[in-house]
């Protein structure tokens, strides 16, 4: 029977002597170049055609510049229909995330068939492995932004209301995938020291890091706190960039790298 120290050797790939190699771990994006993608659901989607259309067109001439773009949807005031009726309710916070999830899946399959001459490609959660070859393809893949948690999302204390959710999905997907900077289309130039549509005088931040942000405590903030929460902690997403869809070229302009709209950093 061999030894222990011949048993470790082989392991290691080292010689019959009995040293042992040290390797050194070094994580691999899978697809850095990819751009991660987000549309609202409430401040774009549920504005309907006006709005969608000519975000759709710049992202359809981002794939024609050779741009690898995966578009991911939010969910929007039906989903947030849903979560009031399933807090009241008293539902487990489970139950409330997988109710949730069929809202954005609804819209991304809207965004699908819209993008479907360009290209445009449905892809569930259980797919996420057959990306590669729809952008090889020159295909648009359209996902939902809802994390595939479901009925092991955990609840947060003082609400029912699972706190990772379309734009959570949106990092998390990011992240996987390599890609350095996740974006998200809303209906402001990003973020503000307060709700713009109920204070006028709200002033605009360009850029920003996470801990300044959470150290600020903002009354309104443009994305779901817990994003800003696991950027810090981040291997390969260390941007956040908010654009506004509704300025023609913000969106075109951020897919080709530009710091438009809000930055926000690691």
């Amino acid at each position: 029977m061999a030894d222990r120290r011949t048993i470790e050797s082989s392991l290691s790939g080292s010689s019959m002597t009995g040293s042992r190699e040290t390797f050194e771990y070094k994580p691999t994006a899978v697809m850095p170049d990819v751009k991660v993608v987000k549309i609202g659901g409430q401040s774009i989607l549920d504005r309907g055609r006006a709005a969608v259309f000519p975000i759709l067109d710049e992202i359809v001439a981002a794939r024609k510049l050779g741009i690898q773009v995966v578009l991911l949807a939010g969910g929007g005031t039906r989903a947030r229909h849903i979560y009031s009726l399933a807090s009241e309710l008293e539902m487990p916070t489970g139950v409330v995330a997988t109710l949730g999830k069929y809202i954005p899946m609804q819209n991304a399959r809207m965004l699908q068939m819209l993008l479907a001459k360009h290209g445009g490609i449905y892809m569930l959660p259980d797919d996420f492995e057959k990306l590669p070859l729809y952008l090889q393809m020159g295909c648009i893949p359209v996902m939902s932004g809802m994390p595939p948690f479901g009925y092991w999302e955990k609840r947060e204390e003082g609400s029912r209301i699972p706190p990772p959710r379309t734009d959570a999905g949106v990092f998390l997907s990011a992240e996987f995938l390599g890609s350095p900077r996740a974006i998200f289309i809303k209906d402001e130039d990003g973020l503000y020291t307060d709700d713009p549509k109920k204070n006028p005088a709200a002033t605009h931040i360009a850029r920003i890091s996470s801990k300044e942000l959470i150290e600020r405590n903002l009354p309104d903030v443009v994305l779901e706190r817990v994003v800003v929460e696991y950027l810090p902690r981040a291997q390969w997403c260390k941007e956040l960039q908010v654009v506004n869809g509704l300025k023609p070229g913000q969106v075109l302009a951020a897919l080709k790298g530009e710091d438009v709209g809000t930055i926000i950093r690691a």
